[in-house]
């Protein structure tokens, strides 16, 4: 007899006569005459309460099950007396399917830090909290596919491997098939022993190569790994995470804009009516206002200001003394600014839009002005930015004079300059982080809560 889900279990609508229920034990309660377990298989928030009398045939299993370990038990789904819960499995014989130590199991009925967590990433899926999360994440990739495949886009796949620097900032992993003295001391030019002939690496974006599908399938996206060898050590970095980088041809800034506050509305109504459990369990314990902050950010249209007035806002706004960083015009922004724009003073997301060139890429379009790209940071409450993208420079002249003036090797980018030679067109693009959109949706303050396995400077464990 195949198994039932726990999920469906509690929603059934009738009594069963027999079924089967395999999970792991939350917890383990034994009365006179029989025994209480709480099971959860990972499909659902909730466990299922099953209730076994100690008979000879189940009694020598039972004194083995313990919190932690993998039952199977086989049993009737009748309903239950007790209050706030429906239903319950009156078990008929029990098989433990894997032991788990209670002296040595690390996780027990009680809450555990985050912090500890961490060090058992390999186990905290069994928690609510953790298996709360990945099942939000989960569904958050299904809600992007299905957002850009009912708008018409195609998903392409692009490179991890790349011999290319999207951002031009050099912080990227070394792909190599030599072992370190094979490495050492060598240039560029002299990788011909390499297994690709040249210096390769781990993308940064895949931007690049997903321009030249939307320069020829009209509007596409990617979705998948990026890597910086940056060494922010913080909350909201980490070395590997996840890119949803759409680009659309004949589309401004405007366009741009209009799509990435459209999208993050999109995925945050999908999972409230989705995963509405698991949201609970994060409006309830981990951030009390959560439900106030994404009922907003769905209930408003995004503010947009642009770079020069969002610096001259925060230069003379009552709180501009006590900012860590004092804003400047031709600097970044930093999260305090960030924040204060969507948290205090607008109260809801803002877009940020033409920034000073010289903090820019070289793919970003030049404005009129000379001064300006068309780049824009959708800014959410608490996160800081959520989406950053750009109308991209679609003339040849420009493009090549903007390589050139950030110090890049045009020759190595021959290929992308080429949609430039051939029917260039007009067309834009954003990158969001998926991890901090899952960060905005479960009110968690560490990226490293929001992946299964974090990446970050001196962690490769898992």
């Amino acid at each position: 007899m195949r198994r039932t889900c726990v999920k469906d279990i509690l929603n059934a609508e009738k009594p069963v006569p027999e079924l089967v229920v395999k999970g792991w034990v939350r917890t383990k309660r034994d009365s006179k005459g029989f025994s209480f377990l709480e099971v959860n298989d990972g499909s659902c928030l909730k466990n299922v309460q099953i209730i076994i009398d100690h008979t000879p045939e189940v009694e020598s299993e039972l004194e083995k099950i313990s919190t932690g370990a993998s039952v199977s038990v086989v049993g009737e789904l009748v309903e239950s007396p007790g209050k706030g819960q429906k239903w319950e499995v009156r078990g008929k014989s029990v098989e433990m399917l894997g032991y788990a130590d209670p002296e040595t199991f690390p996780m027990q009925k009680k809450r555990h830090s985050d912090e500890f967590l961490r060090t058992i990433a390999h186990l905290r899926p069994r928690t609510n909290k953790f298996s709360a999360m990945f099942r939000i994440r989960s569904e958050l990739s299904y809600a992007i596919h299905s957002f850009f495949r009912d708008k018409g886009f195609f998903y392409v796949h692009t490179p991890i491997i790349t011999g290319s620097d999207c951002e031009g900032a050099g912080e990227m992993f070394r792909v190599t098939s030599l072992d370190y003295a094979g490495l050492a001391g060598k240039k560029e030019e002299q990788l011909a022993d390499d297994f690709f002939g040249k210096a390769a690496h781990l993308t940064v974006s895949g931007q690049l190569p997903a321009e030249m599908y939307a320069l020829s399938l009209g509007q596409v996206y990617t979705f998948g790994p990026t890597f910086r060898a940056e060494k922010s050590n913080t909350p909201r970095h980490a070395a590997e995470f996840w890119m949803v980088e759409p680009e659309v041809a004949f589309a401004d800034l405007d366009d741009n804009m209009d799509l990435g506050e459209e999208m993050v509305k999109y995925l945050i109504k999908h999972v409230l009516e989705r995963c509405a459990d698991d949201i609970e369990l994060f409006a309830k314990f981990v951030d009390k206002s959560l439900m106030d902050t994404l009922n907003n950010t769905l209930n408003n249209n995004f503010e947009r200001i642009s770079y020069t007035d969002a610096v001259e806002l925060l230069r003379g706004c009552k709180k501009a003394d006590k900012f860590e960083f004092r804003p400047e015009y031709g600097e970044d922004l930093q999260t305090e600014h960030e924040r204060y724009l969507t948290e205090e003073h607008f109260g809801k997301p803002v877009i940020v839009y033409n920034y000073p060139r010289e903090i820019k890429p070289f793919y970003m379009r030049v404005n009129d002005d000379g001064k300006t790209v068309t780049a824009m940071d959708l800014l959410v409450p608490r996160i800081g930015e959520l989406v950053g993208g750009s109308q991209r420079e679609e003339r040849l002249d420009v493009l090549e004079s903007r390589i050139a003036e950030t110090g890049m090797d045009a020759a190595e980018y021959w290929w992308y300059l080429d949609s430039r030679r051939f029917g260039s067109a007009p067309h834009s693009g954003f990158g969001m982080g998926f991890e901090r959109m899952l960060m905005l949706l479960t009110g968690a303050t560490n990226i490293r809560d929001v992946i299964p396995f974090p990446r970050t400077p001196k962690n490769l464990e898992f």
